[in-house]
């Protein structure tokens, strides 16, 4: 079984509930995928950052730094810094805050993000994209360049066509139809 199957199965067993739900954007569903229950597990974390980390290398980027919105996109943005420096690349994570701390530095971005870094924008679960714009808004105003987008799970048909507009290639590990799918037949 390859990693990308194995993760696959975890996220099945661990994160997809069938039920009734409201999403975050609104949208009502007959499925919710509650990621963080898979990327926050040891398992999980070894595997999202071997799968994420060939995807991105499969698909030719090069960032510098990988990170998005904190508390969903901080695991698997440290799962593939690990992973990349086991490999001998290095690729340094950050988390952008939903607003500026109210004290101390005042900082959005944590992490060290410089202002010449490349970065790589992840989400753990993407139902509109429209959240990550808003981290990627303050990456690009901090100063980082953003190569594109990665998410663990895309539920959405519309988020490929949002970040070519704004020049980004979008990376989707799974889509929430496949992983539905699975959950249901298993």
């Amino acid at each position: 079984m390859t990693a990308r199957d194995e993760l696959r199965k975890l996220l099945i067993e661990r994160s997809v509930r069938l039920g009734d739900f409201t999403l975050a954007s609104g949208a009502r569903s007959d499925y919710y995928i509650d990621a963080r229950r898979t990327t926050m597990s040891a398992e999980g974390q070894r595997l999202v950052g071997r799968v994420a980390y060939a995807a991105i290398q499969g698909h030719g980027l090069d960032p510098t730094h990988v990170g998005g919105l904190t508390m969903g996109a901080d695991p698997i943005a440290y799962a593939i810094a690990h992973v990349s420096a086991l490999e001998g690349g290095v690729i340094d994570g950050f988390s952008v805050r939903k607003s500026a701390k109210g004290h101390g530095t005042g900082q959005r971005i944590e992490g060290g993000l410089p202002k010449d870094a490349r970065a790589l924008m992840v989400e753990d679960t993407m139902t509109t994209g429209l959240s990550t714009l808003k981290a990627i808004d303050a990456v690009r105003a901090h100063g980082a360049a953003v190569l594109g987008v990665i998410t663990l799970v895309n539920r959405s048909e519309d988020a490929e066509a949002l970040y070519n507009t704004q020049g980004l290639q979008l990376i989707s590990l799974y889509t929430g139809t496949e992983l539905l799918a699975a959950a249901q037949s298993s």
